[in-house]
């Protein structure tokens, strides 16, 4: 029998949701009302918007018929790792489609950025409101390491729809790069995975000593990306061609650059929270 708990549209985390179910939902209504772009960044916008909403409006249903304790998964895991992922992707959303789609006299697109940059301050509102305090026992994706990854795997999306297959296809350099890009991320959605199913205990190895091995050797592998995709990408191509439009595909490359080291520097920081919670914590 389902019942119904009122109290969870009533407390901040709930009304923050029926906003932001609201807000992402005029974004695509305005967008798409202004026609379709033949662009993987407003494919990736339109995605974000739409993906946000329902998944945001499944969550308040869920909750509120109560039926979130039957389903077979951590739900503070999922629900905490889908507000961190929606930040990320609102906050590109509202990035890229200004800097490519809007215009000083297009007052849909404007207005579309609006609720869209309000949309980001309210997931992460949530974000504040779910996230583990010290002290507090929770799932693995409410603590900073968890979070990293979730961070990590939003960067690699970025990078997959910034990609051009006609450049990288041309030097094994550049597809050395893409594989790393992929198995990092195949990777950190498998920890994400997991913990979201619970499934965690089917590591044949200690889960914190796994983590930091693929930590390690995640930093060492885009350590190398970050020599050698602008060295190719870069190759005679030094400065942004003088005819190309607000699409240019060099943008593109300079954003995979920026990603990389970008990702770089949060598999550091994830790789030296993972010493400091295995060899440290562990010793005291």
């Amino acid at each position: 029998m389902v019942t119904l708990d009122t109290r969870t549209l009533t407390v901040p985390v709930g009304i923050v949701r029926m906003l932001e179910v609201v807000l992402t939902c005029i974004s695509f209504s305005l967008v798409a009302s202004v026609g379709h772009i033949g662009s993987s960044y407003w494919a990736w916008c339109m995605f974000t918007w739409v993906f946000c909403c329902f998944v945001t409006l499944f969550i308040l249903i869920m909750e509120f018929t109560t039926l979130h304790a039957r389903v077979p998964i951590s739900w503070d895991d999922f629900t905490t790792a889908f507000a961190m992922l929606s930040t990320l992707m609102v906050l590109a959303a509202s990035i890229i489609y200004p800097t490519f789609f809007t215009c000083a006299s297009c007052g849909k697109q404007i207005a579309a950025t609006v609720t869209s940059c309000l949309a980001f301050i309210l997931y992460t509102t949530e974000v504040g409101l779910t996230q583990a305090k010290p002290g507090e026992i929770s799932g693995f994706l409410s603590t900073v390491p968890g979070l990293l990854k979730v961070l990590e795997a939003f960067v690699a999306c970025i990078i997959f729809i910034s990609l051009d297959h006609g450049l990288y296809s041309q030097f094994p350099g550049l597809q050395w790069c893409v594989a790393v890009y992929s198995l990092c991320f195949i990777f950190a959605l498998i920890i994400i995975l997991f913990t979201i199913c619970r499934l965690l205990s089917l590591f044949p190895f200690p889960f914190d000593k796994v983590l930091t091995g693929y930590n390690v050797l995640a930093v060492l592998m885009y350590m190398t990306c970050v020599v050698i995709w602008p060295l190719y990408s870069f190759q005679n191509n030094h400065s942004r061609p003088s005819g190309c439009g607000r699409t240019c595909y060099w943008d593109n490359l300079v954003v995979v650059a920026f990603m990389t080291c970008f990702n770089l520097v949060v598999y550091i920081v994830d790789t030296v929270y993972s010493f400091k919670l295995v060899f440290f914590v562990t010793a005291a």
